[in-house]
């Protein structure tokens, strides 16, 4: 394939920083923006572009600022396609915060849509969620089941997105993929999520916080997979509006994780019980049938050789 210009947004996160990695190592050009936003800290998010900043141009900006939006089309484009990364994750923050999750997620893709409209750029992979699924309780979890029971503002707000995109395929005929996400891990992984936090914690002697009585389940996905997963739906992802899984296909158990994580650090992690949170589901579960017939997508990182990697990584940093 011939090398191509992408726009990236969101491009200092954790697995937007992996895709440009990717990109780059290809011989894709790559234009990255992202805000910043302080989340969490920005030192990380600089850290995420030490490796590759000076191979790529970089723009700092908003993606709900339409004149930002305009001026990167008009003075970095035209572009192959874009990759949108650049949201507000996590679902327990968005019960705290639900307008700020709506106002990035959905009026940031908005305002992300018509630039790409006004300058004639048609391709576009989406960063959605398996949270769209809601506390479904047939599983494996497959693109056609229902996902009009999200139970977070996040869940909503990914899912209003795939539905906002769908109407941008239908009038303006975008070829759009949206890539539902299972729970991914790996180097760069932002410092609230499960594995980074629990990791932390047990290499330093202190309890870890397990929410409910361990038996909820995740299909926890290593970032590699995920990467290989979002560059060939961008590459070859049919026409029109598709949407794909993109999991590991193998659930763990809160209670086997904290196992793992254990024996991944080497140490012993001590335990402490909390009721389960609002919002948290019960399950997920990757049917990624779909994903291997269109994108030849096959995940091949174990939850062990994950989280060695993960750790390996973890006491390189400061």
């Amino acid at each position: 394939m011939p090398a191509m210009r992408v726009l990236l947004t969101g491009i200092a996160g954790f697995i937007a920083s992996h895709v440009a990695e990717r990109l780059l190592d290809r011989g894709d050009e790559v234009v990255g923006l992202d805000n910043f936003d302080p989340f969490y800290a920005r030192r990380i998010k600089e850290r995420n572009l030490d490796g590759f900043r000076d191979r790529i141009t970089f723009v700092e900006g908003d993606v709900r600022n339409a004149e930002t939006l305009d001026a990167v089309f008009t003075e970095h484009g035209p572009f192959d396609g874009v990759i949108h990364f650049a949201a507000l994750a996590g679902v327990r923050p968005s019960i705290a915060e639900p307008d700020r999750y709506q106002d990035v997620n959905v009026t940031g893709l908005a305002r992300l849509c018509e630039a790409m409209h006004k300058h004639g750029c048609k391709r576009l992979a989406f960063a959605s969620s398996s949270s769209v699924y809601g506390d479904n309780t047939e599983v494996p979890y497959c693109e056609d089941h229902r996902v009009d029971l999200p139970a977070s503002p996040y869940a909503a707000s990914k899912r209003a997105g795939e539905l906002l995109l769908r109407v941008y395929c239908q009038i303006y005929g975008m070829d759009v993929s949206c890539l539902r996400f299972f729970t991914v891990y790996g180097p760069r992984q932002r410092p609230e999520m499960a594995i980074h936090k629990f990791c932390r914690l047990v290499e330093a002697g202190e309890p870890i916080t397990m929410f409910g009585d361990g038996s909820t389940s995740r299909d926890y996905t290593f970032v590699d997979d995920i990467v290989s997963g979002t560059v060939a739906a961008f590459d070859k992802a049919p026409a029109g509006h598709q949407i794909y899984n993109l999991g590991n296909t193998n659930p763990v158990k809160l209670r086997d994780l904290i196992t793992a994580v254990g024996e991944a650090v080497g140490k012993e992690p001590i335990i402490e019980e909390l009721p389960l949170q609002p919002g948290d589901v019960m399950h997920t579960w990757a049917d990624v049938s779909r994903a291997k017939e269109h994108l030849g997508y096959a995940p091949t990182t174990s939850l062990k050789e994950g989280l060695k990697a993960f750790v390996a990584w973890m006491k390189t940093q400061s």
